[in-house]
C-alpha cells in the first residue's frame, strides 16, 4: 500500500511542475504583458512599429546587415517565449504520463481537434515558440490533426491578438481573422486527421501500452534535462539560420509597398504566399499591416496578410520537418495560404 501511494506520490509531482512552469510562464511571458500592451492599443490605436521595415516605405535590399538587424530584433521580441516553449515542449514529455496526451489528442476526428485547438488558447505563441510544445505533444503520439490544430490555434486564435487587431486596425478586422482562423485551425485539423495514414492513427491509439512501463521512473528530472538538451541543440541552430534567411531576403518577398499594389487575385496570391513563408513574432502581423495601410497598399492583400503570416512560416515548418510527414506539412501551408487568398477575396466583397 505505501508502495503504490509513493508511486502514486511521485506521479504527481511531475504534472504539477509542468502546470507551475505553464502558469508562471505564461503570466510572465505572455498574459501580463498583453495585458498592459491591450491599453496601449487602446488609448493610441498602435502597439509598435513594422518588425518587417520600420518607417521605410520597403525592407532592406538583401544583406547581411538586412539579416542580422531582423534576426536581433525578432530575437529580441521572442526570446523568453523560446525558452518557455523549449521547456514545455520537453516538459510535455517527461513529466506527465503519456497517457494523459493519448486520451486528450491520441484519437483522430474532430473532437480531438476541437480539444487541441481549445489547449492553445491560453499558450498565445508565435507559429516558431509553439513548434517546440508542438513535437512534444507529437513525441506523446498526439493525432496528426490535434497537434496542428494546437499549432495554428496558438497564432490565429491567440485572444491577445484579437484583441489588438480590433483596437488597431478595426473590429471588421478582427471578425474576419477570427471567422477565417476558426475555419483554418479546425477544417485543416481535420483534414488532416482525414487524410493521415492508417500507421499514424495506429501509433497514436496503441502507444499508451507501450508508453505506461517508461513512466514509472526514478530518472524523471534526468530524462527531461535530456529531452531539452536534444530538443534545443536541434531546434535552435535550423531556427536561426533560417530567420538570418528570412531577415536577409525580407525585400525579395515585400518588394514595394504602396498603391501600386491593388485588389487584384495576382496580389493578394503574391502576398498570401509571401506571408506564408516569413516568420514574425506574435501579434506581429498588426504593425506591419497598419504601416502597409498607412503607405497606400489596397486592403485586399492585406487581409490575405492577416491570416498567412502568423500561422506558418519557412523556420517552423523546419522545426517541424521530423514531428510531421512532409506531405501534412505542405497540405498545412497550402490550405493556409488558400485561406489568405480566400480572406482577401471577401475583403474585396465587403471593402474592408
Amino acid at each position: 500500500m505505501n508502495t503504490t501511494a509513493a508511486r502514486n506520490h511521485r506521479h504527481l509531482i511531475g504534472p504539477a511542475i509542468l502546470l507551475l512552469i505553464a502558469v508562471c510562464g505564461l503570466f510572465y511571458v505572455k498574459w501580463f504583458p498583453y495585458y498592459n500592451r491591450a491599453f496601449v492599443a487602446a488609448s493610441r490605436h498602435s502597439i509598435g512599429g513594422s518588425i518587417l521595415m520600420g518607417a521605410a516605405a520597403a525592407p532592406p535590399t538583401p544583406s547581411w546587415d538586412a539579416a542580422v538587424g531582423y534576426a536581433i530584433a525578432y530575437g529580441k521580441a521572442i526570446w523568453q517565449a523560446m525558452v518557455l516553449g523549449l521547456l514545455l515542449g520537453s516538459a510535455v514529455q517527461a513529466l506527465i504520463p503519456s497517457r494523459w496526451i493519448l486520451r486528450a489528442l491520441g484519437k483522430r476526428g474532430f473532437g480531438s481537434v476541437m480539444t487541441g485547438a481549445v489547449m492553445s488558447l491560453p499558450g498565445m505563441m508565435c507559429t516558431c515558440c509553439a513548434a517546440p510544445v508542438v513535437a512534444g505533444l507529437r513525441a506523446c503520439r498526439a493525432a496528426p490533426g490535434a497537434a496542428i490544430a494546437f499549432w495554428l490555434g496558438n497564432t490565429l486564435l491567440n485572444p491577445a491578438t484579437l484583441v489588438f487587431i480590433g483596437f488597431v486596425l478595426g473590429w471588421q478586422w478582427m471578425g474576419l481573422r477570427l471567422a477565417f482562423g476558426l475555419a483554418l485551425v479546425l477544417g485543416i485539423g481535420y483534414l488532416v486527421d482525414t487524410l493521415a495514414t492508417k500507421e499514424e492513427a495506429d501509433a497514436a491509439q496503441t502507444a499508451f501500452e507501450e508508453m505506461t512501463a517508461q513512466e514509472d521512473t526514478g530518472a524523471m528530472f534526468t530524462r527531461w534535462l535530456k529531452i531539452l538538451a536534444r530538443m534545443t541543440l536541434r531546434l535552435v541552430p535550423e531556427y536561426v539560420i533560417l530567420v538570418l534567411l528570412m531577415g536577409a531576403v525580407r525585400a525579395w518577398l515585400f518588394p514595394h509597398i504602396g498603391p501600386g499594389i491593388g485588389a487584384s487575385i495576382p496580389w493578394i496570391a503574391a502576398f498570401a504566399i509571401a506571408g506564408a513563408l516569413f516568420v514574425i513574432p506574435t501579434a506581429g502581423e498588426v504593425p506591419i499591416i497598419q504601416a502597409m495601410l498607412s503607405l497606400g497598399m489596397a486592403t485586399a492583400p492585406a487581409a490575405a496578410l492577416l491570416v498567412t503570416l502568423p500561422p506558418v512560416s519557412v523556420p517552423s515548418l523546419a522545426m517541424l520537418g521530423r514531428s510531421f510527414p512532409t506531405r501534412i506539412l505542405a497540405l498545412t501551408c497550402a490550405c493556409v495560404v488558400v485561406g489568405g487568398i480566400m480572406a482577401g477575396a471577401v475583403a474585396v466583397v465587403v471593402m474592408l
